[in-house]
């Protein structure tokens, strides 16, 4: 993989605009994908779902006759346009709208569900913690069963939440919508053999380029290693939308494929690859895949940085795969700019390590179909 190869491809993923499930800079990164699969040579397919995406009409706080903006938590409930009003107050606490200071990690912890679940708040305010300032967003982890009281996200709030009266708006309406995984099959000289799986999530909140560009290069990689060393079994490489609402774009190609969670082999190109700054990781509950990773990407001048235990249950797609009983291998890395808008291309991303990372993938996916 050539650095001008990879920077091309996460400028033109920057380009797109914000890539949220459903919305224009969805469809034009499942275009973009679909050309530059095309034209590595690949019979590209693709395969919609159907959502009703969120579309925010207002979301705000009032307080002290300040109005700070503000997105909605996209599985919680409306508020409708009057909002909420009440004392404002810790969450945990017994005031009617609770503050809680939350990093985009936080979706995964018991802790947050009780949050949600908080019978005394009428509604919630999350300011966002990333590691710089900014709306980073919580993905919805519930998206198709919103819980919980209506809830928005806030950059900042100055001071520690003060009981007083407040009102919270978290209006948005439901348009259906369609969205759409990019898939290649590429068919192997024994259809018997199990299925390999080559995966990457393409959707998020913002532009996210760091986040998903990395995931998207390897994802090309591969898809030009295997047309040049035809598999043994079939490969099938799937780019899914619906990352950010609980993984609708994985759940859509699994209904189409019942079993394969349990029967195919994964690969999960994730989170942040190449991210300025960030630390690679390598999962799996195979011993042997997890080797086989680092010993590819070491192969290809980028070890991994972590090695993480068989033990540990994977934060993205790959969760449910590995609760199955699946084998995988995810790579996932950290990113400072994680779930921010400044995720951007160039300074969020270090093309030489996504290059050097997407070599290794490639050469993984190569050995795994042998």
């Amino acid at each position: 993989m050539t650095v001008g190869t990879a920077a091309d491809w996460l400028r033109a993923w920057d380009s797109q605009g914000h890539h949220r499930t459903g919305g224009d800079g969805d469809e034009a990164g499942a275009a973009w994908l679909a050309r530059e699969a095309a034209s590595l040579g690949a019979m590209v397919t693709s395969e919609a779902f159907a959502l009703d995406r969120i579309d925010p009409v207002e979301a705000c706080l009032e307080l002290d006759g300040e109005r700070i903006e503000g997105v909605p938590v996209f599985d919680a409930p409306p508020t409708g346009p009057d909002g909420v009003s009440g004392t404002l107050g810790p969450a945990g606490g017994d005031a009617a709208i609770g503050v809680a200071a939350l990093s985009p990690q936080s979706v995964y912890s018991g802790e947050y569900r009780t949050l949600r679940r908080n019978a005394a708040h009428r509604a919630l305010v999350i300011v966002c913690q990333g590691a710089h300032p900014g709306l980073g967003l919580l993905n919805a982890e519930q998206f198709p069963h919103p819980y919980g009281a209506p809830a928005i996200h806030v950059a900042a709030l100055a001071g520690a939440p003060q009981a007083g009266s407040a009102r919270l708006v978290a209006h948005y309406r439901r348009t259906p919508a369609t969205a759409r995984n990019i898939v290649v099959t590429i068919q192997g000289r024994d259809r018997a053999r199990s299925p390999v799986v080559v995966m990457t999530p393409r959707s998020s909140w913002w532009q996210s380029t760091a986040e998903r560009g990395g995931g998207l290069v390897c994802w090309l990689a591969c898809l030009r290693a295997l047309l040049a060393a035809p598999p043994e079994m079939d490969v099938v490489l799937t780019a899914n939308s619906g990352h950010e609402l609980g993984h609708l774009g994985l759940d859509a190609f699994i209904a189409r494929r019942p079993g394969w969670e349990r029967d195919a082999r994964w690969l999960h190109w994730g989170a942040n690859l190449g991210a300025a700054g960030g630390r690679l990781t390598v999962m799996s509950a195979s011993d042997d895949l997890r080797a086989l990773a680092a010993q590819e990407l070491a192969r290809a001048g980028q070890p991994p940085d972590v090695l993480a235990p068989g033990t540990q249950v994977p934060s993205g797609e790959t969760r449910d795969i590995h609760r199955a009983g699946g084998r995988y291998v995810t790579l996932v890395g950290s990113n400072p700019w994680f779930h921010l808008p400044q995720d951007r291309w160039p300074h969020a991303v270090d093309v030489d390590t996504v290059a050097r990372i997407a070599d290794g993938a490639a050469a993984l996916a190569v050995a795994l179909t042998r």
